[in-house]
């Protein structure tokens, strides 16, 4: 609602001594009048303009604007998606999302957990940064190594590759440059033990499918296509995710580990996943699991909360 402000003006002093006033409104002449005047001189005319613009001046400036949406809490969203999962007691979870099209990302949980496996795309992608450093491709044996370690998850050649890149210390340089914080290579040859972060894994994933690297097209595109062709039997994980209408291909890799210690399992599942003609990087590490198939099937569900969280934008 508005308010409209009359504009007065003094027209002027007759010789009388009287003044001649007019009053506006915005629609026009609202009143005229005569009153006497105070200090004219006789015998002149003093012509005299006093006015106010005629405005409208809002009631409630605030109420008459646009308020923009609020913005969305991801993280509030996955954490109350993630909670809604059945976990076993005593076992843990952690997952990191990134929606590749609105470029935004949530993660639950920091904690460090063990990376079997998956610690294989980590391993490859740090031997092809040396490579490109040393302005060569892989070898021939480097290649049948790095194929058998992501499509089989075969731990020989794993070992071989790990020894390849300087083990610990060259994961670590490597990592330096991908911008992985809080990843730390296991001790001597047992790379399945390297510490790290579902935060730091969705970083990982982003310098194999994304553009923003250090890897360069035709490495990124190399590891891509080997996590594309996991063996069969080992393409469960954050592929429960893309399952259903709209799903399309995925690229994977996943870790197992029976913990000798307690008997408990570490399973992880990292990669890409289509849905509805949207794609997602997807991170999720477990602990604490009392078997493998538990421990996959959790691992599945907080994939398919994760990636729900997006859904419906």
């Amino acid at each position: 609602m508005y308010a409209s402000v009359a504009s007065v003006v003094l027209v002027g002093a007759a010789s009388s001594g009287r003044m001649y006033v007019q009053a506006h409104d915005a629609e026009g002449l609202v009143s005229s009048s005569v009153s006497p005047g105070t200090g004219a001189s006789s015998g002149a005319t003093e012509v005299m303009e006093a006015t106010v613009e005629s405005s409208a001046v809002p009631t409630s400036a605030a109420s008459s604007r646009t308020r923009p949406s609020p913005a969305v809490d991801r993280d509030a969203l996955l954490a109350e998606a993630v909670e809604a999962v059945a976990v076993e007691d005593g076992a843990e979870v952690s997952v990191a999302v990134l929606d590749v099209s609105s470029g935004e990302s949530a993660v639950y949980g920091d904690e460090a957990f063990d990376t079997a496996s998956i610690v294989k795309v980590d391993i490859l992608a740090s031997l092809l940064l040396r490579a490109q450093d040393a302005g060569r491709g892989l070898t021939a044996q480097e290649k049948t190594y790095a194929a058998a370690m992501i499509r089989n998850s075969d731990n020989a050649s794993a070992t071989a590759l790990w020894t390849a890149i300087g083990q610990a210390e060259g994961l670590r340089a490597a990592n330096e440059r991908f911008g992985l914080r809080d990843t730390e290579g296991g001790d001597g040859v047992l790379w399945g033990l390297t510490q790290t972060t579902a935060a730091d894994q969705l970083t990982l994933l982003r310098q194999v499918f994304g553009e923003k690297s250090e890897l360069s097209e035709g490495s990124r595109a190399y590891l891509a296509g080997l996590m594309g062709e996991v063996a069969v039997g080992q393409d469960w994980g954050v592929s429960a995710a893309a399952s259903g209408v709209g799903a399309s291909e995925v690229a994977l890799k996943n870790g197992w580990l029976p913990r000798s210690a307690t008997g408990l399992w570490d399973i992880n599942s990292v990669g890409r996943v289509g849905v509805g003609g949207r794609e997602y990087l997807v991170a999720v590490l477990s602990d604490g699991n009392s078997s493998k198939e538990k421990g996959v099937s959790v691992v599945e569900a907080v994939a398919k909360a994760a990636v729900s969280c997006f859904e419906g934008d």
